[in-house]
């Protein structure tokens, strides 16, 4: 079975690495067509730029996928797990202090082993391109903030999870669900309001008029915005961006600073007409039914494998403890998630789809949605031409030039419709 298993791993990371290649190749042959819709802002000299960052961190994230295949091989199959268990397991008799010991101290060496990518990213290939703006002394900041966040975070999880599976021992999967699900619910407030303001300065949108506007907009979408916030995200890098936080009707709105100097208030409002689209459909309510379901499923299918007991049996080792055998799991859960995960992009290329078309009721103007994703496209180097079959089974969004496409004929249809009120009208 040990064979097997890796056998299957390889296949989906050999599948990945083929699909890259696809996607990259296609780029190769098509990335210097300027697309329907884009001429007035791209030239071929950006969408050649475009494809040369394209493949750039394309291929990094390709080294960086072939060094975590090599340490996942490692520590699962080639013998490193079971005396690096026996060696946590030895530090402290104490169930709970043991799992917490175990993941904090796996999460360390991630992070640790992280650095030489992450410093390659921002100082080097981003450098290149122009998008980082971040100082060494920004990213050891951020670095050392986000491993000890990260540290407290897991601590806690592992603390509270492992504490009701020795109070609950026969149906400690139900009580782990309950709790996992309230630390997420938390973890959608906390972070606007006690994480991120840690890495950014967050104020009040400076144009009052711009406010009003987006308060307005929101108001027909039946929204309460109390907060529309800028950040200085512009500190770190010049790509751009905009997001929506909290639950139920009352929402705060956050915009970098570098999307506010880029697009005009009509695209601004588009933008922020999509979000609203996303909760007017209630797709964040669905997905969070949809990610807790799955938990739920995950719990239980965890807690009866792990009293049956032959778990490390099936990657070729003997007895090992609970937290190891949760990496197990982890390992297992993690080639399920391989074969659903291109449905999953389905359903959520389809939900950003039904965000588009609200938007472009909302805010009655379909080309200034459309303006907004070719700026960004071109301002992010995004890639416009990624092959089909890859983008449909990675891509979380339609690609950006079916995007544009769906949104001019969107136009298209109001003006033939304005155009036949009119005339009907006149005829009256």
């Amino acid at each position: 079975m040990k064979i097997a298993l890796l056998l299957a791993y390889f296949f989906f990371q050999a599948s990945e690495f083929a699909l890259a290649w696809l996607n990259l190749n296609f780029l190769k042959r098509h990335g210097t067509e300027v697309p329907p819709g884009f001429e007035e802002c791209l030239t071929r000299e950006t969408l050649q730029k475009a494809a040369a960052y394209t493949i750039e961190s394309n291929r990094l994230k390709l080294v960086e996928t072939m060094f975590c295949t090599m340490l996942v091989v490692l520590f699962l199959f080639c013998g490193v797990l079971e005396p690096f268990d026996r060696w946590v397991t030895s530090l402290s008799d104490s169930f709970i202090l043991q799992g917490i010991l175990f993941f904090t101290l796996l999460q360390l060496t991630q992070a640790f082993l992280d650095i030489p990518f992450s410093l390659y990213w921002n100082f080097s290939l981003e450098n290149r391109y122009g998008f980082n703006t971040m100082t060494p002394a920004i990213w050891a900041n951020d670095f050392l903030k986000s491993t000890l966040l990260s540290l407290l975070l897991i601590s806690l999880l592992v603390a509270g999870a492992f504490k009701l599976i020795l109070v609950t021992p026969q149906g400690w999967w139900l009580w782990v669900w309950l709790f996992l699900t309230l630390v997420s619910l938390s973890l959608i407030y906390l972070p606007p309001c006690v994480i991120e303001p840690l890495f950014s300065k967050f104020e009040p949108l400076h144009s009052e008029i711009l406010k009003k506007e987006i308060q307005s907009l929101m108001g027909l979408a039946g929204l309460e915005v109390r907060r529309v916030l800028q950040v200085d995200a512009s500190r770190r890098s010049k790509h751009s961006n905009a997001y929506f936080t909290g639950i139920g009707k009352v929402k705060r709105i956050v915009l970098y600073d570098t999307l506010l100097e880029r697009l005009n208030s009509q695209e601004i409002l588009a933008v922020l007409a999509h979000e609203a689209g996303h909760w007017k459909a209630h797709h964040l309510l669905k997905r969070l039914i949809a990610t807790e379901t799955i938990a739920l499923l995950s719990c239980y299918a965890s807690s009866y494998l792990l009293r049956e007991g032959s778990l490390p049996a099936l990657f070729g080792m003997e007895m090992v403890s609970f937290p190891a055998q949760l990496v197990l799991l982890g390992f297992l859960f993690s080639i399920l998630l391989a074969v659903f995960s291109p449905l999953g992009n389905v359903l959520s290329r389809r939900q950003e789809r039904q965000a588009d078309h609200y938007a472009s009721t909302l805010s009655e103007t379909p080309d200034a949605l459309a303006s907004a994703l070719v700026k960004m496209s071109r301002d992010n180097l995004s890639n416009l031409h990624p092959h089909p079959l890859y983008a449909a089974i990675y891509y979380l969004h339609p690609p950006v030039v079916e995007r544009v496409r769906t949104l001019s004929s969107l136009k298209h249809e109001d003006t033939i419709a304005s155009t036949t009120c009119k005339n009907s009208t006149v005829s009256t």
